[in-house]
């Protein structure tokens, strides 16, 4: 399969995943898992930097994939089989991502202020 192929799959796959986390027949410990891989995925900070040279991308071409894999296994087969159909035929809008990013790194800001805050009382 070319990477092109397994880029798109992916991205399909990632789709199911958002639609999967707003159905009611999802349960509430894949959707927590659904929240921390999408979370790690858009977040600045990785558990290997990236400038450490082949280490640092590591994580993103073996961490994300592996956690939607496991978040896919969580989810219910009739769901994952419902939502696979409606993402090979809807467009996926990439327009919000930038949104999603900013909301990341807001949230990563706000935690090193308060260690911070923490740390000089």
């Amino acid at each position: 399969m070319k990477w092109r192929e397994k880029a798109r799959q992916l991205r399909d796959e990632v789709y199911v995943l958002y639609l999967a986390f707003k159905d009611p027949r999802v349960p509430w410990y894949a959707k927590a898992f659904i929240i921390a891989i999408i979370a790690y995925a858009l977040s600045p900070i990785d558990l290997i930097p990236d400038f450490i040279p082949v280490l640092g991308y590591l994580d993103d071409l073996i961490i994300i994939p592996a956690g939607i894999y496991l978040a896919l296994k969580m989810v219910p087969r009739e769901v994952k089989d419902e939502y696979r159909e409606k993402a090979k035929t809807v467009k996926i809008a990439v327009g919000g991502k930038w949104i999603a990013a900013a909301v990341i790194v807001l949230i990563w800001l706000l935690v090193v202020y308060l260690i911070i805050k923490a740390i000089w009382l």
